[in-house]
């Protein structure tokens, strides 16, 4: 027997975020919450929809984010994630394919990341041609 995954119907999950439903549909409808269905095609919430939901929240009630932005910055996160993820997969690449050690890996990974310092770029602004 499999454990099943708890899920939360859209009343309790605004009842528990103090949202109304409303805004829960909202947020799925502009891609970004993905609720699995019923078959009876009810909302069901899972724990990643719940972190999801308290993300968005917290951008748009604590920093003032509109839906626009946490759009982008949800986006940004996932491609963030990804690279993590290709960094990895490369890591253990290299470590079995050249029998290297793995924590001499990481730190050669962590020190490769360069910070860099504010740039004094100043603004371009377009002139118009003369013909």
């Amino acid at each position: 027997m499999t454990k099943k995954e708890a899920t939360f119907a859209i009343s309790v999950v605004a009842d528990m975020y103090g949202v109304h439903p409303q805004t829960l549909r909202s947020y799925e409808r502009a891609g970004l919450l993905k609720p699995s269905r019923s078959k009876g095609n009810t909302r069901l919430y899972a724990e990643r929809d719940l972190e999801q939901l308290d993300l968005i929240l917290t951008l748009t009630r604590e920093l003032g984010v509109n839906l626009a932005g946490v759009e982008v910055i949800l986006h940004m996160r996932s491609k963030m994630e990804r690279m993590h993820d290709e960094v990895e997969e490369l890591v253990e690449f290299l470590r079995t394919q050249f029998n290297l050690d793995s924590d001499f890996l990481q730190r050669r990974v962590r020190e490769a990341l360069i910070r860099v310092p504010p740039s004094n770029l100043m603004p371009f602004e377009k002139r118009e041609s003369k013909t």
